[in-house]
């Protein structure tokens, strides 16, 4: 596993070098849907490395109570609108309710160094009918895992973006990956 080791390494190093962590100050953001209005083949392409395996995985950096990050495996549920996240109770759904700050982060494939990470800020979300739709599609898109409804502990978060960061490569060892960038 020193493959893994070495990409939560280099991801938490990412984190640390693109969120302020120490301000609190939330700038312009935007939904879902603005990012695929604005660039829609950014929006395919992070939804593709989003959902590798027909639902959503990936890393997520939080702000713990000191400024420092913690970085935890989540599962994003994507809409066509918005990004969201069922967050059980545990130190990183504390760190969104305190500060939403926050990096998601693809996970590594294994034939590329494709990536997709968006920061932003988180908010809780707290409307009975969005959280139903979103509970049916968490399901349907974990069937294969046999994974139960989310518990009415489970916070659901949504993710607004203030930036993300497509980075493709031609294979592994890539010197020189294109990056593109896009900021509300």
């Amino acid at each position: 596993m020193p493959f893994v080791g070495t990409i939560c390494g280099d991801l938490l190093n990412f984190c640390l070098c693109n969120v302020n962590f120490a301000s609190e100050k939330v700038g312009y953001v935007a939904a879902w849907h603005e990012l695929r209005a604005a660039r829609p083949e950014l929006a395919a392409a992070g939804r593709d490395l989003l959902y590798p395996h027909g639902m959503g995985l990936g890393f997520l950096a939080t702000v713990r109570p000191d400024g420092g990050p913690r970085l935890h495996p989540m599962w994003p549920l994507l809409t066509d609108d918005e990004l969201f996240a069922f967050i059980i109770p545990s130190p990183k759904q504390a760190d969104l309710r305190r500060d939403g700050r926050y990096v998601l982060h693809s996970l590594p494939r294994e034939d590329n160094e494709d990536t997709f990470s968006i920061s932003g800020h988180a908010w809780l979300k707290e409307d009975p009918s969005t959280r139903r739709s979103l509970e049916e599609q968490f399901v349907r898109e974990h069937e294969a895992l046999g994974v139960p409804t989310p518990d009415p502990n489970d916070a659901l978060f949504r993710f607004d973006i203030e930036s993300c960061v497509l980075t493709r490569a031609s294979g592994r060892g890539d010197f020189t990956p294109s990056h593109k960038v896009w900021r509300p």
